[in-house]
């Protein structure tokens, strides 16, 4: 005997006591909320950034003082002794080259150069003025001008030295001629030996232009 008392009804309806569903609920989809955007990338690459120029610095700071080492011996060329004694003194003429009486003569100082890496041999290093007043008298002049260092020149017609540059003159044994000279001291002389009877050898150095007192350069 069938049961009248219970209804069939499709799988897909809802029972008789289920509450009804909203049309919101029943037809539209739902929405899933939006997601903010993420930082972490932007955050990654200001950070490589930053890094990277940090990295740069550091570099360049031992890269810059190695660089100052490796050109200072460009910068700091010095004079050798290859020609030179011991004491400093380099052969320039001979009495032969030095007649007594003769004007000034103008001699190159020959002698080689080194640096941290080379050596140049002979070439020349400074000029020098050299007159003989007697047979045993040599005196030994810097041709730079002790003003602001341009070389002189001989004036064999006066008598003079003569620089080119501020009209400073000196007389042949080197002091101040002209009392209106804007050099504060006269010419510098150079200590002198006299070897084997009849060579001139100089101890050349250069002194500070500008100055009424003769300090030498280092």
């Amino acid at each position: 005997m069938t049961d009248d008392s219970k209804s069939t009804y499709p799988l897909d309806m809802p029972e008789p006591n289920d509450p009804p569903q909203s049309a919101t609920e029943s037809s539209l989809p739902v929405s899933e909320s939006p997601q903010p955007v993420a930082a972490e990338p932007r955050r990654n690459f200001l950070s490589k950034a930053l890094a990277v120029v940090i990295g740069g610095i550091v570099t360049l700071v031992p890269f810059a003082a190695g660089l100052a080492v490796f050109t200072d011996p460009l910068r700091t060329r010095k004079k050798g002794s290859g020609n030179g004694d011991d004491d400093g003194f380099i052969k320039v003429a001979t009495f032969d080259e030095l007649p007594v009486g003769d004007p000034p003569q103008r001699f190159q100082v020959i002698d080689d150069r080194v640096d941290a890496w080379n050596m140049f041999p002979n070439e020349s290093v400074g000029t020098v003025y050299l007159s003989r007043a007697t047979e045993d008298e040599v005196l030994a002049l810097n041709v730079t001008c002790p003003h602001v260092g341009c070389p002189v020149d001989y004036d064999t017609a006066r008598h003079v030295f003569q620089c080119p540059c501020h009209n400073s003159s000196f007389k042949p044994t080197g002091e101040i001629d002209n009392e209106d000279s804007p050099a504060a001291r006269g010419m510098d002389a150079l200590e002198i030996k006299i070897k084997n009877k009849n060579e001139v050898w100089v101890k050349y150095q250069e002194f500070r232009p500008g100055t009424a007192e003769k300090i030498a350069e280092a």
